[in-house]
């Protein structure tokens, strides 16, 4: 009896657990496209209800939501407890621009970036200092650090002696470290740091907002090639490109569009680059050929069917054009990365030109049905003509959360 009592406990606190850790998994805030299903992965007995609305008693889950505007919501355990409140903000429907145009950009980092280390005349300045390869320096001597001209004018300026390093680490939290500077045979100062300011390459922009005047871009971030991880920029700018060579790509070989960023003109201002896209203003829209009349839907995920599709493409400069693809998975409850429908190019023309998707061609947009469905986001390597794309919603979604 007293094992069976004992087993009984065991069972009653490990579902307590599993219905803890579900809960605690739940997001605080979530943003919902006008006209999507409210689809929150919670257990049994675990209610959702509507704070706003005093006479509401049926569970709002799987529901479809039209009213735009921000939902209070309450779980409640089997109506009895209260075990968390979830902030549901829902944006109205809107149209784009699609455009499929080769872009250039460049980003620029809040401080300088630790992207290595070296030794300078055999020392090691930075051992021991705490510094990582990924953190960002943002000030040297209680001074603001920019880029890395300035850093190396402080540490020039120290004439050797010690510095206190401000630095941002992995876990988005500020350091303080102390460095010797060494000394080199042309009688400069330096850390054994290498460091980065900016980035640039080229993509395609996606869509155009004439509502708001904002784009989308990639449908992916851009990562640091040393670091590979996400760059967190300060700003950054929107600029033309000239495409001088298709590389086609074969199988175990991804292909490119190889393109020349031509940066003396800005047509648009970056303000966020995220794991499902580049956003930011554009400035200049005659520079984009952005034509009004092409405005489109953007479609809710579950209006998106396997089958025919098509991606808007530039491969010759200043001619953008469609060609086929067929989706043939849809990931419709993935709001965790880029990897939302699965598509394959089954345009002849395009497979003869660039083998099937090749890098450069992120962000190209797809449209089903007259409506903006999403963006192409990656190539399989052992097969070209098959990839990945993000459904368009969470690019929407995307530009308009918050920082």
């Amino acid at each position: 009896m007293k094992n069976l009592k004992k087993f009984l406990i065991i069972i009653f606190i490990l579902i307590i657990y599993i219905y803890v850790c579900n809960i605690s998994m739940l997001p605080n805030n979530i943003i919902l496209m006008q006209g999507e299903a409210l689809n929150l992965n919670t257990f049994l007995g675990i209610n959702i209800k509507n704070s706003n609305v005093v006479t509401a008693s049926s569970n709002l889950n799987n529901s479809i939501v039209e009213e735009t505007g921000k939902m209070e919501l309450k779980l409640n355990l089997f109506n009895l407890f209260s075990v968390k409140d979830v902030t549901v903000n829902v944006i109205p429907k809107t149209t784009v621009v699609p455009l499929g145009k080769a872009i250039g950009m460049k980003l620029y980092t809040e401080g300088v970036l630790v992207v290595g280390m070296s030794e300078i005349e055999g020392k090691k300045p930075y051992e021991n200092s705490g510094i990582e390869t990924g953190d960002k320096i943002i000030e040297i001597n209680n001074i603001e650090i920019s880029n890395t001209d300035e850093l190396i004018q402080c540490v020039n300026n120290s004439n050797g002696s010690n510095i206190e390093i401000k630095y941002i680490n992995d876990k988005n939290e500020e350091e303080v470290a102390n460095i010797l500077p060494a000394k080199t045979s042309n009688n400069e100062y330096k850390l054994g740091l290498w460091v980065r300011d900016a980035a640039a390459g080229v993509g395609t922009i996606t869509f155009y907002e004439p509502s708001t005047g904002e784009f989308g871009a990639l449908g992916h971030g851009i990562n640091d090639v040393d670091t590979y991880e996400l760059i967190d920029i300060a700003n950054g700018e929107l600029v033309n490109t000239n495409i001088i060579d298709i590389v086609k790509g074969e199988r175990g070989s991804p292909g490119e569009i190889r393109g020349i960023i031509e940066g003396e003109r800005t047509i648009g201002s970056i303000s966020k680059n995220t794991s499902f896209g580049v956003y930011g203003n554009v400035l200049d829209t005659t520079k984009l050929s952005i034509n009004k009349n092409n405005e489109l839907e953007v479609a809710n995920r579950s209006e998106i069917k396997t089958g025919k599709a098509q991606i808007m493409c530039e491969l010759e400069n200043g001619k953008v054009q469609n060609y086929e693809i067929e989706i043939q998975k849809i990931f419709l409850e993935n709001n965790s990365d880029n990897k939302s429908m699965l598509i394959k190019v089954t345009d002849e023309k395009l497979i003869e030109k660039t083998g099937g998707i090749i890098q450069g061609m992120s962000g190209a947009p797809i449209i089903q049905n007259g409506k903006f469905i999403g963006a192409v986001t990656h190539v399989l390597v052992n097969d070209p003509q098959m990839g990945y794309a993000v459904f368009g919603d969470l690019m929407i979604k995307q530009m308009r959360e918050v920082n």
